[in-house]
């Protein structure tokens, strides 16, 4: 079981070693961020941050993308109002992000004009990096802890599981990046199948919240 300092944080010139199952602060060797994020120890410290560490593992196994839905997800997709609805937006001036919170909005009867705080998260960020469909379904999650009649410190813990599970069950579909998703020129099938599968598992996230 790790054990941190007070008031810890990770800067130039601080060490993390192991010694006798714990991990502790040591200011003897001196290296700069990038060093100290390559060395055993560093990895050693990263390991011991818990579950949100896994929040930047990548997906490592590659495999063939389906481009339709199989018969049990489409069972999963006809069941949820979030992703038969997210075709009216999807691939029709909204981007991923934008089309995923706003079935969430539409969801949680909240106002549509907080589409915007996915706008810039379109195309990975534009940058093919983190799909859209990832990002603005966590946002669809923030949104409703928001909507939730509980004390904000419950609020997040709840939005912190909700948050977890997608994120496990994205890796269990497909890469983080849209890099990695869709190649250039290839079918955009494979999208709308993810997105239609995410809008689904975002839903039933959603409700999970409000039953607690």
């Amino acid at each position: 079981m790790s054990k941190f300092g007070e008031g810890l944080c990770i800067m130039d010139g601080i060490d993390f070693s192991l010694e006798e199952g714990r991990m502790e602060l040591n200011h003897k060797n001196h290296f700069n961020r990038r060093d100290f994020m390559f060395s055993a120890s560093g990895i050693l410290a990263a390991a011991c941050f818990g579950s949100r560490a896994n929040l930047y593992t990548p997906f490592i196994q590659k495999k063939e993308l389906a481009l339709e839905l199989s018969e049990e997800e489409a069972k999963i997709v006809e069941r949820s109002s979030m992703a038969k609805e997210l075709m009216n937006y999807f691939g029709k001036g909204y981007s991923c992000a934008e089309s995923i919170l706003m079935v969430s909005l539409k969801h949680l009867e909240l106002p549509e004009d907080s589409i915007w705080a996915a706008c810039g998260f379109g195309g990975g960020m534009g940058k093919k990096d983190l799909c859209g469909l990832l990002t603005g379904g966590i946002m669809g999650l923030g949104f409703a802890s928001g909507a939730l009649q509980e004390e904000r410190s419950e609020a997040k813990r709840l939005c912190g599981v909700a948050v977890d599970k997608y994120w496990k069950w994205w890796q269990s579909q497909a890469p983080l990046k849209c890099q990695d998703i869709r190649s250039p020129g290839t079918s955009s099938e494979v999208c709308v199948r993810l997105g239609k599968l995410a809008a689904a598992e975002a839903e039933l996230l959603i409700e999970e919240m409000r039953g607690q």
